[in-house]
């Protein structure tokens, strides 16, 4: 298998494509995996917002704009169809290693053309169930890799490559748009443009202005929907809510040092034991640089999840193929080879079935069921299963922050507007965040009984 897939050829492609079709089959077979609490959120956010809702301007979450719009697009087409989730998932992380391959083929970054990158790639994504399924994080990194394909070219191109710089920025600023973390490459991409691939101050400036494209359409979108004012304000606030720590730091370490080991192997081969063209020392440094902001993404992100993780793959990708290029013993390969292939998915897919039950990350069932709109000021998302969103209150953690803020009579009326304009029938008000905003709105305190302890009921 380790042959198989070292060779330089395109055929190699159906191999990877029967091993992810394989392990999805066994993924979906089994069943093996509640719905998350983050795939609830997007799925309730894709709901409403295809009822003629807008991000930020009547519902609050911390999603980018473009992936709110995937999620809706997705609420049209399958509703909450958790496999349809998985299915575009697959086909998304499919591209991305065809693509990043592909790249790495074109621009000579090994002194072979393999096809392991690509299967090695393809094993990663299994460290984690979330990893496969879509998610804000997947859309967005797909952009990513995109831009980093254009910054590859940057080392081998000797020319005024001015269609390149401007993918690049391009491609970050759409990336961006999905995911609001990965404002973080911003800083990354005018540091390698400058430091590694020379870019004159016409490059620059041209990437900068394609990466701010994207999010000037965003903006206009906002202001001809007159909700540019909210979207100013809430926007911040997403690097300023509370974290969601679904999953431990130690988890992943657990799962993620053998794999971390041979990057770091890779590395030490490629950088120390052995020679490389310059084509080549610029892209380990691209590499590097990028697991370097990588990394620094995970102390800005809000859901603490491995779906995060998906940043990490590329540069991973590179290193462990450059370990296995380099390593002159075929049995220490082959060795690690199948336990990176075939041991790191059944690992992942052991590890996270223990946790099912003592993880906060799961939606579980309650006894109590709830049907039609209702509103949950909380962070136990489980009456969302037989219901739908009924409020602007998504997530609880940001809507909290919002909501604690200090308010001019002009911001006062733009809050009770917002309520006044989606009613939830029911709201469950475990911490007593709706009591207080009842007492700062006489008129909507009129309109609602309270039937139990943090229970409150629309009046008829």
């Amino acid at each position: 298998m380790f042959s198989f897939f070292k060779l330089n050829d395109p055929f190699r492609l159906i191999g990877i494509g029967i091993y992810i079709l394989l392990l999805t089959i066994v993924y979906l077979t089994l069943d093996a995996f509640p719905i998350t609490n983050p795939q609830l959120m997007w799925m309730l956010l894709g709901e409403r917002l295809e009822q003629g809702y807008f991000l930020y301007q009547d519902i609050i979450d911390d999603n980018g704009p473009l992936s709110a719009g995937f999620f809706t697009f997705m609420d049209m087409l399958f509703g909450r169809s958790l496999i349809a989730y998985e299915v575009v998932g697959r086909i998304l992380i499919s591209f991305q290693i065809l693509y990043w391959n592909s790249m790495l083929i074109k621009f000579k970054a090994f002194d072979i053309n393999t096809y392991l990158p690509a299967i090695i790639m393809a094993a990663l994504f299994h460290f984690s169930f979330d990893l496969l399924s879509l998610s804000p994080a997947l859309l967005g990194s797909t952009f990513l890799i995109l831009a980093l394909g254009q910054l590859f070219s940057q080392t081998v191109l000797q020319k005024d490559t001015s269609e390149s710089t401007l993918l690049i920025g391009i491609y970050a600023g759409l990336a961006t748009g999905f995911q609001p973390n990965y404002i973080l490459f911003l800083p990354y991409m005018i540091f390698t443009g400058i430091a590694i691939s020379s870019f004159s101050f016409r490059q620059l400036m041209l990437s900068l202005v394609g990466y701010f494209l994207p999010l000037l359409l965003i903006t206009v979108f906002y202001f001809w929907n007159d909700g540019l004012e909210e979207a100013i304000q809430i926007w911040p606030l997403t690097f300023l809510s509370e974290k969601y720590e679904y999953q431990s730091l130690i988890n992943w370490l657990i799962l993620g040092v053998f794999p971390l080991f041979l990057a770091v192997a890779g590395y030490f081969m490629a950088a120390v034991l052995r020679g490389s063209t310059i084509n080549q020392q610029k892209q380990r440094q691209l590499i590097l640089i990028w697991l370097l902001f990588s990394a620094a993404e995970f102390f800005i992100i809000k859901k603490q999840a491995a779906y995060q993780l998906v940043i990490l793959i590329p540069g991973l990708t590179y290193l462990i193929t450059q370990f296995f290029l380099n390593i002159k013993k075929e049995i220490i390969a082959k060795a690690a080879f199948y336990l990176l292939v075939l041991g790191l998915p059944v690992a992942g897919f052991w590890f996270w079935q223990q946790r099912i039950t003592d993880s906060e990350y799961f939606v579980s069932e309650n006894e109590v069921k709830y049907t039609g709109d209702i509103l949950v000021m909380g962070d136990d998302l489980n009456p969302y299963l037989g219901a739908k969103i009924g409020g602007p209150f998504l997530n609880y953690r940001l809507s909290k922050l919002y909501l604690d803020q200090d308010r001019d009579l002009r911001e006062k009326a733009r809050l009770f507007q917002m309520l006044q304009k989606q009613l939830p029938s029911t709201v469950l008000d475990p911490n007593g965040d709706f009591e207080k905003l009842l007492k700062q709105f006489p008129a909507l305190e009129d309109q609602y009984s309270q039937t139990s302890v943090g229970v409150y009921t629309l009046k008829k």
